[in-house]
């Protein structure tokens, strides 16, 4: 009799765990939400928010350079930031096969808005509405939707910085502006990050993929200065720049997966 009871308990055990299991792959979260951050959403960060680390940031891709910026980083073995718009060079989906080397890469993919606009004269509802088509072609192309924004511009105004609290999005700026959008060459762009200095909370700078000075010269400049500092270039999203710990879910397999 011990003996029956002792297997009744345990299958009864096992029960129970398979029903927890059961009830556990039922609580699978919609797969196009972003699980909670620790931060608060919708709040301006213009630096990494720990030193000894650079945060390699591009806007306004894709574009023809994005592939071979992509090359460049992974020869180097770092990561960069990738800040797409959905139209502004071009349909997204043009881009298709760059855009998902960059994230299959493992680079981080952000958002840059659908059409490159003033963020800061726009309603809510347009607003929300710039985000969630560029949020929709990202699902399509690689099965993840962003959490991190850099507005264009930089204009954080308006009703912009209310929606973003409300999507949860983490908002980035800069730090440093190269000037590259303003035809500042990379020898002028570097002599910033030296007078910046290698101390201090880890850099943030504003520089654009779509010049191909940006992606050859000052890219390679920075991966050497990084390393001559001993700085780890990191992505924006990785817990080494902003002290975050996050989980997407991806949309095609309902895996959680780290952001680098």
């Amino acid at each position: 009799m011990r003996f029956g009871s002792a297997i009744m308990t345990a299958l009864a055990l096992a029960a129970s765990d398979v029903a927890k299991v059961v009830v556990e792959a039922r609580a699978v979260p919609n797969p196009i939400e972003i699980i909670k951050r620790t931060h608060t959403a919708g709040t301006v960060i213009t630096k990494c928010s720990k030193p000894g680390v650079l945060a390699l940031a591009y806007d306004d891709g894709p574009y023809q350079f994005t592939s071979s910026l992509v090359d460049t980083l992974d020869r180097a073995g770092v990561k960069g930031t990738f800040f797409f718009t959905g139209t502004l060079y071009g349909c997204i989906y043009n881009q298709r096969a760059a855009v998902k080397k960059a994230f299959d890469n493992g680079h981080q993919v952000a958002s840059h808005t659908w059409t490159h606009p003033h963020m800061g004269s726009m309603g809510a509802a347009q607003i929300q509405s710039e985000m969630e088509r560029l949020e929709q072609a990202m699902v399509n192309i690689f099965g993840r939707k962003p959490a991190y924004v850099r507005p264009p511009y930089l204009e954080t105004g308006g009703q912009f910085l209310n929606v973003m609290r409300q999507m949860n999005y983490s908002v980035i700026n800069d730090d440093i502006d190269t000037g590259d959008w303003n035809n500042q060459s990379p020898a002028a762009s570097e002599q910033l990050f030296q007078r910046a200095g290698a101390g201090g909370n880890g850099h943030i700078p504003l520089m654009h993929e779509t010049y191909q000075s940006t992606v050859t010269t000052l890219t390679t400049w920075l991966i050497n200065w990084a390393k001559t500092n001993n700085l780890k270039i990191v992505t924006v999203g990785m817990f080494v720049c902003l002290l975050e710990f996050r989980i997407d879910i991806d949309v095609l397999t309902f895996q959680p997966r780290n952001i680098p």
